[in-house]
Formats: C-alpha cells, sequence, structure tokens
C-alpha cells in the first residue's frame, strides 16, 4: 500500500519529524495491510519495526506452554516489533513477545535495519542514552543476582554451621567422658580381679553386664513424671541394699530403662557381699552404653545434616531427572531451620502419594528457598514478636503438582500484589532485600519446568504456589540456570 508522509506524520511517534525524514521513512518504509490474525511470533529474527495507523492489535508472551495476552489496544501509533534493533548484534535480535490483530488493521512497516539507522542518525545521543540504559540495567542485575545468590549462600553456610554445631559438640563431650568411663571401668575391673571372688561369680557377672547392656539398647522413653517417679523408687531400694549414693545412680539406672525388679534379679545372682561392687560395675556398663548411643545419635545427625546438604545443593546429580519433591523440601528447611527460628512453627501436609517430577532439583532448591525466606520475613514484619506458622503443603492439582507455602504475616496488599514477581521490586526494608528472588523463582519455574507461580493472599494467609507438569516436557537443551543477568 502506498506510503502518505503526511499520514504518518500525525502519529505521536514522528509527529516531530521533518518533512525530509518523513519522505525517507516513507521511502525506506511501507504501509501494510493485515487481515485478523498473527503478525509475528515471539523468538522468531526481528526484521521490522511495526507502528499502528488503524485497527486493533494484541500483544502476548509465551509462558511455559501457553501464550498470556499482555497488551490490548486500539491507539493510532503504537508500536512494536524491532525495538532493540538500534543495538546492533550486540543483543539477539529475535521479537520479544508476539503480535496479532483482531480486526482488519493497517500498519507502518520499517525494516529493521533502517530503524537502526535512522535512530542512529537522527538521534545519536538518544540511542547512547538507551543503549547506556539497558546494559546499565543488565549489569545492575547480574551485580544484585550475584549478591542475592552471596547472599543465600551465606545464609545457609550459618544455618549449616549452626546445626552441625550442636552434635559436634555433644559428640566431643561424650566422647570425653565415655574415655573418664572406660578408664574407671578398668579400675574397677582390677578391684574385681583382687577380691575374693569366685569364677562362677565373676561369670554371673559379666552375664549380668551383657543382659544390661541389651536393655539399654531396647530401653522406652518414659514421662518426665514417670521417670521420677522411678528414680525414686531405684534410690531408695539402693539405700535399702547398703550401697552408696543412690541418687546418683538411679538417674542413669532409670535412663537405660532399668528398674527395682531387675536390681532385684541382680541381687539374686550374685552374693550379697559383692552387690555394691556389681551395681557399681554395672553403672558404669549403663554409662558406656548410653555415651556410645549420645555419640551414635551425634555422629548420626552430623551424617544427615551433610546429606542434607548435598540434598540441598544436588552434588554429584543429573541436572534434569526425576525427583521426589518431598526430598527437596525436607533437604532446604532443614538448611534453613537456623534462619526459621523458634518462634515459627513449620506444619508439613505433603500428600506422599504423588509420583516423582521430572525437574532441576538444584533450581527448585532455590525457589523453596526464596519463598520460605520471604514467608518467615513476612511473619516477623507481623507483629507478635515474630510469631507464627509456616504450613508447606503438596497436593495434585489435574494434571500437575502443587507446592503450597502458607504463612500467617500480614498479608501482600492487593494493589502490588501484581508486581510482586517484577525484577527489583521488594517491600523489604531498604538494605535487607534485592528485588529478585521472586523473580528468579518466576523464571525457573514458568520458564525452566513450563509450570507457574502464582499468589494468593489476605491478612493472616498468604499462600505462594508452583504448579509443576506431572508430566515429562521436552527439556530445554540449556543447562544453566535462569539468573538475573538475563534482560527483564
Amino acid at each position: 500500500m502506498p506510503c502518505d508522509p503526511c499520514e504518518i506524520g500525525s502519529l505521536f511517534l514522528f509527529e516531530k519529524l521533518s518533512p525530509e525524514q518523513l519522505g525517507r521513512l516513507c521511502a525506506e518504509g511501507r504501509m501494510e495491510r493485515f487481515e485478523p490474525g498473527p503478525v509475528y511470533a515471539e523468538g522468531d529474527p526481528a526484521t521490522c519495526f511495526y507502528v499502528m495507523v488503524e485497527g486493533t492489535v494484541v500483544l502476548s508472551r509465551r509462558v511455559g506452554g501457553d501464550d498470556v495476552e499482555v497488551g490490548r489496544t486500539s491507539q493510532r501509533g503504537v508500536y512494536a516489533g524491532a525495538m532493540q534493533a538500534y543495538l546492533g548484534d550486540q543483543v539477539p535480535q529475535t521479537y520479544t513477545n508476539s503480535m496479532r490483530v483482531t480486526e482488519p488493521t493497517r500498519f507502518f512497516v520499517l525494516p529493521a535495519e533502517s530503524f537502526a539507522a535512522v535512530m542512529r542518525e537522527w538521534f545519536p545521543m538518544a540511542a547512547h542514552l538507551l543503549e547506556g540504559l539497558f546494559f546499565g540495567s543488565k549489569n545492575i542485575q547480574r551485580a544484585v543476582g550475584q549478591r542475592e545468590r552471596l547472599l543465600a549462600l551465606g545464609s545457609l553456610a550459618a544455618g549449616l554451621t549452626h546445626e552441625l554445631n550442636n552434635p559436634a559438640a555433644a559428640a566431643v563431650r561424650a566422647t570425653a567422658t565415655l574415655r573418664e568411663r572406660v578408664g574407671k571401668m578398668r579400675h574397677k575391673l582390677a578391684v574385681i580381679a583382687q577380691g575374693p571372688y569366685s569364677r562362677e561369680a565373676l561369670a554371673g557377672l559379666i552375664e549380668i553386664q551383657e543382659r544390661t547392656a541389651e536393655r539399654v539398647a531396647k530401653a522406652s522413653a518414659l514421662t518426665p513424671l514417670e521417670a521420677a517417679d522411678r528414680e525414686d523408687e531405684l534410690a531408695d531400694w539402693l539405700d535399702e541394699h547398703g550401697i552408696r549414693e543412690g541418687w546418683r545412680i538411679a538417674p542413669t539406672f532409670v535412663q537405660a530403662g532399668l528398674d527395682t525388679e531387675w536390681l532385684e534379679q541382680v541381687a539374686a545372682t550374685v552374693d550379697e557381699d559383692i552387690l555394691p561392687g556389681a551395681v557399681g560395675w554395672l553403672n558404669y556398663t549403663v554409662e558406656t552404653e548410653l555415651l556410645m548411643d549420645e555419640i551414635d545419635d551425634s555422629t548420626g545427625r552430623i551424617s544427615h545434616l551433610v546429606d542434607a546438604a548435598k540434598q540441598y545443593a544436588q552434588l554429584d546429580r543429573a541436572p534434569h531427572r526425576e525427583v521426589d519433591v518431598h526430598e527437596l523440601l525436607d533437604s532446604t528447611l532443614l538448611m534453613l531451620s537456623a534462619k526459621i527460628g523458634p518462634r515459627v512453627r513449620v506444619v508439613k501436609e505433603y500428600d506422599r502419594s504423588l509420583p516423582e517430577v521430572p525437574a532441576y532439583p538444584a533450581e527448585l532448591n532455590q525457589v523453596w528457598t526464596n519463598l520460605i525466606d520471604n514467608a518467615v520475613a513476612a511473619i516477623g514484619s507481623g507483629g507478635g514478636e515474630g510469631e507464627g506458622t509456616l504450613t508447606v503443603r503438596t497436593a495434585r492439582e489435574g494434571d500437575r503438582l502443587l507446592v503450597e507455602f502458607q504463612d500467617t504475616g500480614p498479608g501482600v496488599p492487593e494493589e502490588i500484589r501484581d508486581r510482586v514477581f517484577d525484577p527489583f521490586f521488594t517491600t523489604k526494608p531498604v538494605g535487607e532485600g534485592t528485588g529478585l528472588g521472586l523473580d528468579i523463582s518466576w523464571r525457573i519455574v514458568v520458564d525452566k519446568h513450563h509450570g507457574s507461580l502464582r499468589v494468593e493472599s489476605v491478612p493472616g494467609d498468604t499462600r505462594f504456589q508452583v504448579l509443576l507438569p506431572l508430566a515429562a516436557p521436552e527439556p530445554d537443551t540449556e543447562s544453566d540456570t535462569p539468573t538475573a543477568e538475563e534482560p527483564a
């Protein structure tokens, strides 16, 4: 269709151009009429710059496997297409959205090369400013994204060292005590060996020792009231049988699951004159077994924490594989337990019947970290000295798996709810948030896993919901984690 310089000059984009400039645009561009349907598709090479003269356009972005409408307008002069052509080969020249028309629509169409040339020739200062703004924003995103990851790493390291400190200290303490008790056992053994005890009495004492060790391993937990009552009974029995400092021995025997009936069996097995020595020997045996149990428990907790850290970091794992989201959630909660603190009650409502899902587990752990961190911060900002409840729920929703993080914080105000996933948007005080956590989570869930991320919120009940496809979509060929380095 013929291009009229006066017509395109009436558009707000070109209204300040000279007749010569408008003539050049018409000479290098063209008027084109499109029937209802697509004009260009997101991801295709950006070959043209479009300015609508009349009609209606609809812009959409691809989210997962769906095209989501992001704009619809009939305003003359709106533009789209190769808007970054002036950057040349510094960035990939592809369409960042899809455009279609809903009625017969006329466009002024300018080839990308011509648009880039007139931008650099006519508006050199503006081109430099726009270029600086584009790459400056990109560099800021990269720097802040790196800081976000460093903060997450620091939080992880602090939480892990805090959790490792307790069992490690307990193991060291128990080992020192065990060494002391074993020394006393050797001394007691020397005393018994030098005493006037028959071979049969010593054999009976060894048998009692073995049965006592077995009983320690099978000891059941008692309530504080039950334990106190049993300690009183044992202390009285020991006093009645002439055993000194029975009140010191009784708590150890109670912890090991021993009672007066057991001591009666001991008394019936050994002679009365060696009963105090036998009880002392058994006390060292019980203490040794309990200390070894404590060391075993402590080292087991350390091993569990290391396994959880490996699960969280996904070391030595394939980047894309079938995963159980509950294992990922548990490892993340454990890594963040120090940050969650004792005032936040964590409730797990898992549907264990859910199948494994195809995913990038290390990146999903990053999503869980961001959402849990935000939930804890929201609970802390809601008063009540940071007390509240974090509920982590899994369920099936159609052909997708739902992971929901619910907190009892003050909620997300409706006026900002649509902006929480925008880069650099944060409600945290200055210096406490970068505004990239939810943006990165959105990219990982939506772009990388073809799922969706949404928020529902009222005061006292905020829910961030991650939906992941149960079926295995075609995995992305790129193995890199989506980061803030990509332009928004």
